[in-house]
């Protein structure tokens, strides 16, 4: 079993072999998954009262077969959607950009293989290694982060699906 220590030594290792572009992947790493969890306690916490409130404004109504009750019907469900999705638009623009940046890291990490081989020349394959250890680690790490929260949003965007769809079949037009 893998201790406390040895694993901020592997994470520092980690910073260190993968040069400035994953710091950058952890910082954005981490604003992710805090923007996740928000979204999750937000389902967990919020959602069934936000349900409960759009269902008693509309009940409230008489007029529920109008034009215009209608039109207040698809203001309610509109509200709701905005609440209900919140961050999910920067969560999905952090997946994509933490690929991205995994990229740039490749080509940093190249940039000072090309300066080691212009330098050193092609012969000192320690010399170069760093350069390709810096190339792939960043690109590795963009994945993982980027991976990691594809599900999520999936399990939010389902969760956006399910609620508004409920709240539409609540909401009966005469």
């Amino acid at each position: 079993m893998v201790g406390p220590l040895e694993l901020f030594a592997d994470v520092r290792d980690l910073l260190e072999l993968g040069g400035p572009v994953v710091r950058i992947l952890l910082g954005a790493a981490f604003l992710l998954w805090v923007l996740i969890m928000e979204r999750w306690l937000y389902c967990r916490r919020n959602l069934p009262a936000l349900a409960a409130r759009i269902q008693a404004q509309w009940d409230a109504r008489t007029d529920h077969s109008s034009w215009y009750a209608r039109q207040v019907k698809r203001k309610l469900l509109s509200e709701a959607t905005r609440e209900i999705r919140g961050n999910l638009g920067l969560i999905k623009a952090l997946v994509a950009l933490a690929s991205l940046i995994g990229l740039l890291g490749t080509v940093t990490g190249m940039i000072q293989v090309f300066d080691v081989m212009a330098t050193l020349g092609t012969g000192n394959a320690r010399a170069m290694a760093s350069g390709v250890s810096a190339a792939t680690i960043p690109t590795m790490a963009g994945m993982v982060v980027s991976i990691s929260g594809l599900y999520p949003i999936l399990w939010l965007e389902k969760v956006l699906a399910t609620e508004t769809s409920r709240l539409n079949d609540h909401m009966i037009t005469h």
